[in-house]
């Protein structure tokens, strides 16, 4: 029976220390199960979301190896362009300072060209003075053709028959010759060209009586020039200017056929030429040297 003063049996047993415990312990587990659940899935997010974050890291991280892979083969490709432009910027330097030494070379061979070309100018003007020089001291010969006298590109030829020059089979100048190649030497002293003495001679052979002497024509033209080249030098020329060649009978001008071409081909010519022009101990323009002309290669040089 219930009285008023009767508590439940599961009232007391609730006051008792141990049903306190108990109460304590099932509020505790039924906490502890909330909190677990509520914690895991925290931790089924963060870890979603940590491997979302992975992935994307590993995509960054595949994008900039392959930007760090082009990156690299651009820098390789700008080396070999750099060294490329070095090596041709080099080739272009050499380039410039050959074109420098070209230049150089150029401009000095200009002011020598120049140079000459005035000098030439000037012997050319001598030339022609000494041209209607020597056929205003020579006219009545020139007239009677005796000589010829002609103006070269670049020099004069005079063409002297022997018969003017020589008596018949000598080599001594006789009166009228000396009296010419004075003339001609009074002109030729004031020209600065080499002086060629050309001897020449018909195909008849050297007679018997002469051929101790002369063995052959080349002999005796070789003699006849170096006859006129020592007389031009005693009356003024200088020597260094003149030379002697004989042609013999290999330059004739007429056939010898005929006593008229014979006599045509016993000839001394005379001939103006530039003298060689060599470079001076400086660094100046070619100068004129002082010496004779060669003599042709089929020429025998006189005794």
């Amino acid at each position: 029976m219930w009285d008023g003063s009767m508590k439940p049996s599961g009232t007391r047993s609730l006051r008792r220390p141990e049903g306190r415990i108990l109460a304590l312990a099932l509020l505790l587990a039924a906490a502890a199960g909330c909190v677990t659940r509520g914690t895991h899935q925290e931790v089924v997010d963060e870890r979603e979301r940590l491997r979302q974050e992975k992935a994307e890291l590993q995509q960054q991280v595949k994008r900039l190896s392959a930007s760090n892979e082009s990156l690299g083969s651009e820098r390789v490709r700008l080396i070999e362009e750099m060294e490329d432009l070095h090596q041709a910027r080099a080739t272009l330097e050499t380039d410039v300072r050959k074109l420098a030494r070209t230049e150089a070379i150029l401009s000095e061979a200009l002011r020598e060209r120049e140079a000459q070309l005035a000098s030439n100018s000037q012997e050319l003007r001598d030339l022609r003075g000494t041209y209607h020089g020597l056929v205003n001291d020579l006219q009545e010969e020139v007239a009677s053709g005796q000589i010829e006298i002609e103006q070269l590109r670049e020099g004069l030829r005079l063409n002297l028959t022997q018969d003017v020059l020589f008596a018949s089979g000598s080599v001594e100048l006789n009166a009228a010759g000396v009296a010419v190649v004075k003339k001609v030497a009074a002109r030729l002293k004031s020209v600065p060209n080499g002086v060629e003495v050309q001897g020449h001679t018909d195909s008849v052979p050297i007679r018997a009586q002469a051929s101790a002497r002369f063995p052959t024509n080349w002999e005796l033209a070789a003699s006849r020039a170096s006859q006129v080249v020592r007389l031009l030098q005693q009356e003024g020329v200088e020597p260094g200017r003149l030379s002697a060649v004989s042609f013999g009978p290999y330059r004739p001008v007429a056939s010898n056929d005929t006593r008229e071409g014979r006599g045509k081909n016993r000839r001394i010519e005379i001939r103006l030429q530039p003298l060689p022009r060599v470079r001076s101990a400086g660094s100046g323009p070619a100068s004129v040297a002082a010496e004779a002309p060669k003599a042709p290669a089929d020429a025998a040089p006189a005794p």
